[in-house]
Order: C-alpha cells, then structure tokens, then sequence
C-alpha cells in the first residue's frame, strides 16, 4: 500500500506541472538575486523602476523584463548577466558594470556554450568591456538592442559590440551598435544571419572570419575605419548594405569564396571601395562604387569572379589591378557603368558600343613606381596614352570591360542617413587619431 501511494504521488509530481507565474522584483538589495534563485521554469521576472544589483546568472527557462525601466549595474565585476541555459529572453533592460577582462569576456550579456534558443532584445548596453558575447550557444537571437562601448582604451583594445563564437544559427538584427573595437565579429561560426544592423564609430562594423553559409544584409556602416572586412569564409550571402564615409575598405574580401555580393553601396571616405584579395568564384553585381581614390583593387591571385552590373562613379582610379593577364568584368553581355568612359550607344540597348580598359601602361608603371607620377603631364606620356588609345595591340593586360553600361546602378539612401554621413565625413576631417575621445553616453 506504501508503495502504490509513494508511486501516485510521484506520478501527480510529474504529470501535473507547477503553473508559471509573473513575479514583481522590488529595486532592493539582493531581491534580483532572491528572485532568480526561486524562480521556476517559465517564470516571467518583471524588474521595478530604478536600479538592480548584478552581475547574475540565468540558468533555467525564465524570461527577465526590466520594461525599459530597469538598471542592472554589475558593479564592474564580471558580466553583468550570463546565461547558461536554455529557452531564456533578457529585454527592456539597462544593462551597466561589466568587468574588464578580455580572457573572460566580461560583456552586458554573455551567453555560454550551455544554452540554446537565447533571445536578448531591446535592451540598452552601455560602457561594458564587450556587449554581447554569443559564445557556443545554438540560435541565439540578439534583436533591437542599443550597444554603446567604452572609451577608456585604445580603439583596438576595446570589446566588440556583438561577439559570435562557434554559434550556429546566431540571428543578430536591428540593433544600434557605436564604438568599441568591431561591430560584429563574427568567428568560426555557421549559418547566421546579421541583418538590418546600424554601426558606427567602429575599427571594422563586420568583421567576419571562418563563417560559412551565412548571410549579411540591410547592414549600414558609416564612419567607421573599415565597413565589411569578410575573410576566410565561403558560400555567403552580402546585399543590399551600406557603407558610408568609411575611412580604409569600404568591402573587403579576403580569401572569400563563393560569395554571393549584390545591391551594396559603398560612398565616399573610403581609400578603397573595395578590396579583392585571393577570393574566387564570387558573383559581384549590381553594386555602386562611388567617390572613393579607389573603386576596386582587385589582385591577381582573384580567379573565376564574375563582375557584371556594378557602377563605378566619381572613383579616382576606377580599378587598380597589376597584372599581365587579360580579365573579363562583363558576363553574359552585360558589363558595368563606368563614369569616365565616353560611351555611345548607336542601337539604344543601354550598352556601350565600345568596349573599356580602366587601366593603361602608365598606371602600371605609376603603380610600380609612384615617383613616375611627376611625368604623367609630359608630352611623351600623353603620346603613349594616345597610341594605346588608337592602338589596342600595344595595351598591357588588365580589366576588359567588352560590354560597358550606359546607365548606372542606383541605390537609395534615406535622408536621415545621408545626414549621419555627412556628419561622419565632417569628423574624419577633424579628427587627430583612430581613438575617438567621445563620450559613450553624452549624445543618448
């Protein structure tokens, strides 16, 4: 009979589970401690007005709402909330205090190996080491999120504002990220997506490494060292992002392969618009490349790209490539608008009747020796260009264009952005150095 009533009991233990609740946490010392420690899967913690004690570790299913109102000030101890569990959502948070040790990672959030199905949104984190450390966990969402990073260290010591590690599945979207060392560095990690995401203030806004089968869209870079640094990755996806007054790279690839790159702008300031290093097989079209020293430096360890549609409008050299060997940039007989070709178009099919070299021998040679460009207004320079011009035979390899655009690519920018690139572009004039001396919070 004990038996038969021990069994029963632990089968109503089990099959009838504690309902979940919504418990009000109180702006009291240790009561965010308390209430996590007696939480119950499920539960919903609603944190009150004011200021709340950390650092914390979330490590069951419970979802903590601060309601735009909250604080939790991790006292510069740590990260100021870890989670080592599962199905777990952090919002409507002011999260402060971190710690600052890299070898730790001491962020706003930080997300272990442990968990899964991690949702951190519309939280508001300010002046901690990193913001959120993504660190192994599978499809973890971090959406909405303003992450502003600190000062106090040179530009390339700082913590990057989103940090992903050997976490497949990571969704990063919709989130304003200012400062710090990089926007998203994104490492060793597949299938993600990084979308719609603004950044500034930054060394690199992406910074991509070891990353396959992912997508990086909607993203706008402004004002930032370098905007989209993609390298050692294969099979991903890049459009339609923006990269405005940024001072190195505007696009970077770097042994990137198989690359999907479409519908991009990048916009004055940069030195290069874009950079190829070693990357194959990539399909480049239907981007704007506009008012930089730079359109493409291209390198002749590149094969097999495809560049058709593209525009390159106000560059001071269009395309930079030193090589010997003839390269094809149109396909299926479409090439790309080139805003110094004097092109025609007899047939009206918005094709040039001519095809185009943007380089000629006296680049190559200005390239090799930079000292040469104090002749480039003598008379025999002139006649080699004319020769070269009348005389195709004589042109040394390099970029063919065999059928130029006569329109270009246009890609829209709202108004609100275009004013944050051209205040971007008035502080590059300004500044001394890459180590900004502005104030995380002052301007929020």
């Amino acid at each position: 009979m004990l038996r038969l009533i021990l069994g029963l009991f632990l089968f109503l233990t089990v099959a009838i589970p504690v309902a979940a609740a919504e418990r009000h946490v109180p702006a009291e010392i240790g009561a965010l401690a308390t209430a996590i420690a007696g939480a119950l899967p499920g539960d919903v913690l609603t944190l009150a007005p004011g200021l709340h004690a950390g650092p914390v570790t979330l490590d069951r299913a419970l979802t903590l709402d601060g309601q735009g109102t909250a604080t939790i000030d991790a006292g510069s101890t740590g990260s100021v909330i870890t989670i080592t569990g599962s199905d777990i959502t952090v919002r409507g948070l002011t999260l402060i205090g971190s710690g600052s040790d890299h070898d730790a990672i001491d962020s706003g959030v930080q997300i272990t190996r442990s968990a899964a199905r991690v949702l951190v949104e519309d939280n508001d984190i300010l002046g901690n080491l990193y913001g959120v450390d993504v660190h192994g966990p599978k499809d973890a969402t971090v959406r909405g999120n303003r992450i502003v990073g600190r000062t106090d260290h040179h530009m390339n010591s700082r913590g990057n504002g989103v940090y992903v590690w050997n976490a497949p599945g990571t969704i990063i979207e919709d989130n304003d990220i200012r400062l710090g060392r990089d926007g998203i560095f994104v490492n060793a990690s597949n299938d993600g997506i990084f979308r719609r995401n603004m950044m500034r203030d930054l060394r690199f806004a992406v910074h991509y490494m070891y990353a396959n089968n992912s997508e990086v869209s909607g993203n706008i870079s402004i004002g930032n060292t370098l905007g989209f640094a993609l390298m050692f990755s294969n099979r991903i996806i890049v459009h339609d992002n923006l990269s405005l007054a940024d001072r190195s790279h505007g696009l970077m690839l770097n042994y990137a392969n198989n690359a999907d790159i479409r519908g991009n702008l990048v916009r004055g300031g940069a030195e290069k618009c874009t950079f190829i290093y070693n990357a194959h097989r990539n399909l480049i079209y239907d981007n704007r490349f506009e008012g930089c020293e730079i359109g493409i430096h291209f390198t002749a360890g590149s094969e097999r790209n495809a560049i058709t549609g593209n525009a390159f409008v106000g560059n001071r050299t269009q395309v930079k490539y030193v090589g010997t060997k003839d390269v094809e940039w149109s396909h299926d007989g479409r090439g790309n608008y080139w805003s110094d070709h004097p092109a025609f178009d007899l047939d009206g099919d918005d094709i040039a009747d001519a095809s185009f070299r943007p380089n000629d021998l006296m680049d190559h040679i200005l390239w090799s020796q930079p000292a040469a460009s104090l002749l480039m207004g003598a008379p025999a320079v002139q006649l080699i260009r004319w020769s070269q011009k009348h005389f195709p035979a004589s042109l040394p390899g390099g970029v063919l264009d065999s059928a130029p655009l006569m329109r270009p690519v246009r890609v829209t920018v709202p108004d609100n952005i275009a004013a944050m690139e051209a205040k971007a572009i008035t502080e590059a004039r300004n500044r001394k150095n890459d180590d900004d001396t502005f104030n995380p919070l002052a301007s929020h």
